[in-house]
Parts: structure tokens; C-alpha cells; sequence
């Protein structure tokens, strides 16, 4: 899964209308959150630090809960934008998630493991396993 890094809110623009998790690297206001909803009908889910996210007003969560888009709290660690502006989730992730799956654990049971064996945070883990059914 590629997430789209955006690191200023003039990059908004600039998204295509097909992308499905978009990591905002900046503090997005209300207006930034519709701007990119509008630009990206097909998004799934905000990525954001969580210094960000407790910012967030009440009015854009409450927008982005009845579009359905999930707002995931963390970081993209050590991704370098000047080369490329996705951030990529590796198949390994998903198939360990599989494994799990087929070993009988539970979701809440491979989202602890999960969260222990990667440096990717729980919010978006719990994400990753919820679209992985």
C-alpha cells in the first residue's frame, strides 16, 4: 500500500484523485482537510503526527468520520521526499498479518503483535489489519 506524503499545504493540489492514504507532514486546518477530500474522492484515510492529530478540531473529525475516512495517528520514519513521494507499506507486512490471521489470532491479538514487530504505529496498524480482511 503507497501512502502519498504531503508536506505543505500548497501540495494539495498536486494529488491525483485516486489516492488512498495521504500522510499530511504539516498541521492541516479545516479548510486543508476538505481541499484534499475534494481533490481525492477515493481516500481512505489521513495520516497524521500525532502532535498534529490532537489538534485537529472536532468540526473536521466529525466531517471526515461521515465521508468514512479514518484519521490515523503517526509518522513515515526515515522516507525521504526529495526522492520519492510515497511512502510504501512492505508485502511482508501484509503477509505476516495473513499468518497471524491463519495462526487463529484474533485482530486485537495481531495488532499487538504487529504494533511490537514494526515501527509503524498502532492507529495505523489497526487500519492495516481492518482493510486486510
Amino acid at each position: 500500500m503507497k501512502i502519498r506524503v504531503v508536506s505543505s499545504k500548497d501540495e494539495i493540489n498536486t494529488l491525483g484523485p485516486n489516492e488512498e492514504i495521504v500522510h499530511l507532514a504539516f498541521r492541516p486546518s479545516n479548510t486543508d482537510i476538505f481541499s484534499l477530500v475534494m481533490k481525492c474522492p477515493n481516500v481512505k484515510a489521513l495520516h497524521i503526527p500525532s502532535s498534529y492529530k490532537r489538534t485537529i478540531s472536532n468540526s473536521a473529525r466529525m466531517y471526515l468520520e461521515m465521508q468514512g475516512i479514518d484519521l490515523l495517528e503517526g509518522d513515515v520514519w526515515g522516507h525521504r521526499k526529495d526522492i520519492n513521494e510515497y511512502s510504501e507499506v512492505s508485502q511482508s507486512v501484509y503477509d505476516r498479518i495473513d499468518q497471524y490471521r491463519a495462526d487463529g489470532l484474533s485482530d486485537d491479538e495481531i495488532e499487538d503483535k504487529m504494533v511490537r514487530e514494526t515501527r509503524l504505529s498502532p492507529d495505523f496498524v489497526k487500519f492495516l489489519v481492518k482493510q486486510n480482511n
